[in-house]
């Protein structure tokens, strides 16, 4: 039997899973340093261990109500393509393995996220996980703006 294992976050009140194999680390809330001119949903950079990070805020990104960091928020470190991002979440729970006969491709409407940054929709026992395609939650031309940023922003580190 084919797995997933998907990292399980929460976000507006949704359940959603990314594939393991593109989350480095996940961190707790920490001050997010604004950058002028960047994209509404940037919220800015870290310093993680030396490496400047952009931060993206999913609410902002998918359009959801805005909500304040609490305790259980957090920012889940994903590589993208070339880049490493964070992306803040609500909470994160857990990791699942989902067998791949469990997912299904996603309907035109789910929980008001915009079905592009979707791969799909997993059954596990009496809940849905829906499936986060993280190399779509940027557009091409972001990606390049972030990794121009990314560069510059580590150079005067």
């Amino acid at each position: 039997m084919v797995e997933e294992q998907l990292v399980v976050l929460q976000l507006a009140g949704e359940t959603y899973g990314i594939d393991i194999s593109c989350v480095q680390e996940i961190i707790r809330m920490q001050p997010v340093t604004r950058v002028p001119r960047t994209p509404q949903f940037v919220e800015g950079v870290i310093n993680l261990r030396g490496r400047i990070i952009p931060v993206i805020d999913l609410r902002k990104r998918f359009g959801l109500p805005l909500a304040e960091a609490t305790g259980s928020s957090r920012i889940m470190v994903v590589e993208v393509g070339a880049v490493v991002v964070g992306l803040i979440v609500d909470s994160v729970s857990e990791v699942l393995r989902l067998p791949q006969e469990n997912i299904e491709p996603t309907p035109p409407i789910v929980s008001g996220v915009d079905t592009a940054y979707l791969r799909g929709v997993g059954k596990w026992n009496d809940r849905l996980v829906i499936l986060l395609d993280v190399a779509k939650v940027l557009r091409e031309s972001e990606y390049r703006e972030l990794m121009a940023e990314q560069g510059s922003f580590e150079k005067a580190v």
